[in-house]
């Protein structure tokens, strides 16, 4: 019987990847993952058996790479950034629990991409945040919009995920209206377009500006609170030091 390692590569490129996550591909004999993701190290495992699947077949991939473990083959299993983190952490344990599988499973933390996009903006995160994505494929978007609503009246910083794809063309404006409400209009906001990958884009603007930017699935979002300020072109949230 083999095992399962299910890999978070980091954001993008191979400079951003652990060495935990380098030496688990270097050791696997098959890599599982979704096609985009396969393509950003496609040079790291070129020697290995590669089983590659689209979007939204997260439970097939854990199926697979379970079943391939079973057969005695070393698996990785791989996601963007951290594993942990909106990947295939938890669909593999999961599907191996459903399935009562006595395997040997382990995640592989990963640099994600919150982490490339708040070091590329300056120092956005020092203090308290919240995480939310705006996919409601898996997630109701009453959740979502009850999320934001006390992030954003509790003035956290908030990082957004998938804030926008071609089915979900609303939610990022929608969005935007609950933030408002809380915040105010000339709070800071990053946005980081392809992070740590080809054709990374950075932007800084405000929360009233914000939805006039190009943004899609491949762009993090933070948005600022009340302390929250730019200078020579960084975004920063004071940590409360006496300077």
């Amino acid at each position: 019987m083999g095992w399962v390692k299910i890999v978070g590569i980091g954001p993008g490129s191979i400079d951003d990847m652990t060495f935990k996550a380098y030496n688990a591909l270097r050791d696997c004999d098959v890599v599982v993952g979704y096609v985009t993701y396969i393509r950003l190290i496609k040079e790291l495992i070129k020697d290995k058996k590669i089983v590659s699947m689209g979007m939204r077949k997260e439970i097939e991939r854990a199926k697979i790479a379970i079943q391939l473990a079973l057969d005695g083959n070393n698996v990785c299993v791989i996601s963007s950034g951290d594993a942990g983190i909106y990947g295939m952490a938890g669909p593999v344990y999961e599907v191996a629990l459903k399935e009562k599988v006595d395997l040997q499973i382990e995640v592989i933390p990963g640099v994600s991409s919150l982490n490339a996009a708040s070091s590329l903006l300056g120092a956005p995160l020092m203090q308290d945040f919240a995480v939310i994505s705006l996919s409601d494929h898996l997630v109701p978007w009453q959740v979502i919009e009850k999320r934001l609503e006390l992030a954003s009246k509790a003035d956290f910083l908030i990082v957004i995920f998938n804030p926008k794809s071609k089915e979900r063309t609303e939610n990022f404006y929608n969005a935007q209206k609950i933030i408002m409400k809380y915040k105010r209009g000339n709070v800071p906001v990053g946005i980081i377009k392809n992070a740590s990958r080809e054709n990374q884009k950075i932007i800084i603007t405000t929360l009233d500006e914000m939805s006039n930017q190009e943004i899609d699935m491949q762009t993090i979002v933070i948005v600022g609170n009340e302390s929250t300020y730019i200078r020579d072109g960084k975004m920063i949230s004071p940590r409360g030091y006496i300077l």
